[in-house]
């Protein structure tokens, strides 16, 4: 135990108090406002020293040697706590009210404390009372390799995280030579591991503040729920930058089950009104009921019906726009046109309407070719309409979002020129920033992607996913402090949003921290049960995890929902796991058919042939070829990926090829999920006859916690007699996560 916390819990146990801040040694906790605010121990530790000796000069290497116990240790560590700890207490480094940093020399505590003696009297409970105890999760850690969330979501492949609460096209590779496809996270979140905000009294809310509410689906067709859906979103984000109006980000629709009650949702979303409205469309007529209820009293603030032609949707509205801000802000000269301007990016009521669909299903990826329906309805959008710059940038995020999840060359090619041609069009709309953010940060240019990312943020509809984008280049980046923070200030947006628990548990799959992984994607997906790719993740959070029977029943609920490639190809390596070859070369075929561009599943299959006693040499040979010469195609856009130089060494020494050596020296220079990269290259060394260097390696990937299963399931490793069980492996093996519940693998109500 260091010091500090040993000092702190065997005596001045008493809080510490200054502001508005709580500092608790004995529970460990720090409150601001009585809000927990997350900090990694040593942080805490430091802090304690310093309140430890309020007003004193204490240097550096005395923190160093209280809180490291030495101080060989890099000095920017220091830095960065205290840089966590004065985001913890809301302090501005340049005007600082309680740490002052003397350059050079170390740090001062200099707020003003209360008498303990005080506080403990005000704080006692009254007899019979007791004060819940209050747990601060460790914050995040340092992320060495870039991580490929999700798209609409892409940290976290799924859809864009722009526009859409699906993950992008991220996969994980987390199998012995091979990759495990953890879908698309654009990017990377309760924090289920990282954050835990506890709910408190509510502030009262500001007047001139507003939800809105999924639009209620009339029509009698399921289909036309994109159209409701996607008129709720533009009116979100219209309402939105209006000056002094606050809009709540998108409210779920499990989060709306309370619209009945206005004032338990108004408490729960923090806002003085809430805009309600169904939409019922009846060929080219087109009825919408709107009503903006006070959360306070319950009572109706206004509403209306509009029946009016199909052709008059921007016209109604920008009505209803217009009579929500009257309500609530009055008259504004010059409002009423600057919200129509918004909500009629496109004078083509076909056009728009074509816009709505593919934003549905970057929205709703239920099909394995969401993204090329997507982008198919947004090129015709743009038929309708050339210069509808939001349908450009949709064909950007779209093709990102292929990007990151099949690794296709082609796709960003495609990315790149519709970012470009959007930002001629309208270089200022925040659905264009968005875009250009998450191209950037997948092309490996982050500094271009953070510029983007911050001036979409200032538009709600797209503030979560630049949230989750900018917290996954933090993290890449090293800024654990900074990527904690972006993913709490998207979790303040949507505590409740899947997306942002999947993006989560990505990033800590990226960090080693599997149970934690596992815990945030069964959120993500308690969230979202109808969601195949959160499925598939889960699963190959299991695999990873080594919970085989979770991982199974996992996969096969979203193949059940939607026979996605990723979740095929893990299904494939768990089947081979168990050395069921045939079943794992037939599902490793059928993922190669659905995304015939991915080197990782072309990679895949030929390690099923290699170990498949019927299959024919020439096919294996085939097979690894054309996982090779793809991997290399991709290795020239995106030559910073360790995991891709891995696996292209690995492929390499299937071929026979002696250049893999230095594609795995390359790997491992790269940086980036170690234990992953160890266990590829473990099987190039063997493969390549080095069995010295492979055990190295099969040491390496077992210290950075890859599953054991994952090394005895091993073809290569068998074959050469280089898995044998750890010392202790009852000791050593990573805990399995607890096993889903009897419904997980058809949740209830579906």
């Amino acid at each position: 135990m260091e010091q500090t916390e040993s000092a702190a819990r065997n005596g001045g146990t008493a809080p510490y108090r200054f502001g508005d801040i709580v500092v608790d040694p004995a529970a460990h906790t720090l409150l601001r406002a009585g809000i927990p605010q997350p900090v990694e121990p040593k942080a805490f530790a430091v802090l304690l020293v310093l309140l430890q000796r309020p007003g004193e000069l204490v240097s550096r290497d005395d923190l160093l040697d209280r809180v490291w116990g030495h101080r060989h240790v890099t000095p920017g560590v220091l830095t960065r706590v205290i840089a966590q700890l004065r985001h913890a207490l809301d302090e501005d480094p340049q005007q600082p009210r309680y740490i002052q940093t003397r350059h050079a020399l170390g740090y001062s505590f200099i707020g003003q404390l209360e008498d303990p003696a005080e506080f403990v009297a005000a704080a006692t409970p009254e007899a019979g009372g007791e004060s819940p105890p209050v747990t601060v999760p460790p914050a995040v850690a340092v992320v060495a390799a870039e991580p490929t969330p999700p798209m609409p979501p892409v940290l976290p492949p799924a859809p864009p995280p722009v526009w859409s609460t699906e993950e992008s096209g991220v996969h994980a590779p987390a199998w012995p030579g091979r990759w495990l496809a953890l879908g698309t996270i654009v990017v990377l979140a309760g924090l289920a591991a990282w954050l835990l905000v506890r709910p408190g009294a509510r502030p009262r809310p500001a007047a001139a503040s507003v939800a809105v509410l999924p639009f209620a689906n009339l029509s009698g067709s399921p289909g036309d729920d994109y159209f409701a859906e996607g008129l709720a979103e533009e009116m979100r984000d219209a309402l939105a930058s209006v000056k002094g109006l606050k809009v709540v980000a998108s409210v779920s629709s499990a989060a709306s089950k309370d619209a009945a009650d206005a004032r338990a949702l108004g408490d729960r979303l923090g806002v003085a009104s809430i805009l309600s409205a169904s939409v019922r469309r009846e060929g080219a007529r087109l009825r919408i009921t709107a009503r903006l209820t006070d959360t306070a009293s319950g009572f109706t603030l206004w509403s209306h019906t509009y029946d009016r032609e199909l052709s008059g949707i921007f016209d109604t509205q920008s009505d209803i726009a217009a009579e929500v801000v009257h309500a609530l802000l009055g008259a504004i000269p010059g409002e009423d046109s600057a919200l129509s301007k918004r909500l009629a990016a496109t004078r083509s009521e076909a056009a728009f309407d074509t816009y709505l669909q593919g934003m549905q299903l970057l929205r709703h990826p239920e099909q394995p070719d969401a993204a090329d329906q997507a982008i198919a309805h947004f090129g015709q959008a743009l038929k309708q309409d050339s210069g509808f710059a939001r349908a450009q940038a949709g064909i950007c995020r779209a093709e990102t979002w292929r990007f990151q999840g099949q690794r296709s060359p082609t796709a960003l090619d495609n990315a790149k020129a519709a970012c470009r041609q959007a930002e001629q069009m309208d270089p200022g709309a925040p659905e264009v920033d968005q875009a250009l953010g998450d191209l950037y940060r997948v092309a490996g240019d982050p500094e271009r992607a953070l510029q983007h990312y911050r001036r979409s943020v200032q538009a709600p509809g797209q503030a979560v996913y630049a949230y989750v984008g900018m917290a996954s280049i933090y993290a890449a980046q090293g800024h654990g402090d900074l990527a904690l923070a972006q993913f709490q200030q998207a979790l303040k947006l949507r505590p409740d949003d899947a997306f942002i628990h999947a993006s989560i548990g990505y990033q800590q799959y990226l960090e080693g921290k599997i149970p934690q992984a596992v815990a945030s994607y069964r959120r993500a997906v308690e969230l979202d049960p109808k969601n195949a790719e959160r499925w598939g993740v889960l699963g190959a959070m299991y695999m990873a995890a080594g919970n085989d029977t979770a991982a199974a029943q996992a996969m096969e609920r979203a193949i059940e929902i939607s026979p996605a490639a990723d979740t095929l190809t893990n299904l494939g390596e768990l089947r081979y796991q168990h050395g069921d070859y045939a079943a794992a070369v037939a599902l490793q075929r059928q993922a190669a058919t659905l995304t015939p561009d991915d080197f990782r599943i072309w990679g895949n299959l030929g390690l099923a042939l290699q170990a498949d006693p019927g299959s024919n040499p020439a096919d294996t040979r085939r097979a690894f070829e054309a996982a090779a010469s793809r991997a290399e195609r991709y290795l020239q856009t995106k030559s910073d990926d360790a995991q891709a130089a891995a696996l292209l060494g690995l492929y390499r020494a299937n071929l026979g090829d002696p250049g893999a050596r230095q594609l795995a020296v390359r790997a491992e220079a790269l940086g980036g999920q170690p234990g992953e990269v160890a266990l590829f290259n473990a099987e190039t060394f063997a493969l390549l006859g080095d069995l010295d260097q492979a055990r190295q390696r099969l040491l390496a990937a077992r210290a950075a916690g890859i599953a054991e299963t994952r090394l005895s399931s091993n073809y290569t490793f068998r074959r050469l007699g280089l898995w044998s069980p750890p010392p202790s492996a009852g000791a050593s093996r990573r805990a399995e996560p607890p096993a889903p519940p009897s419904s997980a693998g058809h949740p209830a109500g579906e």
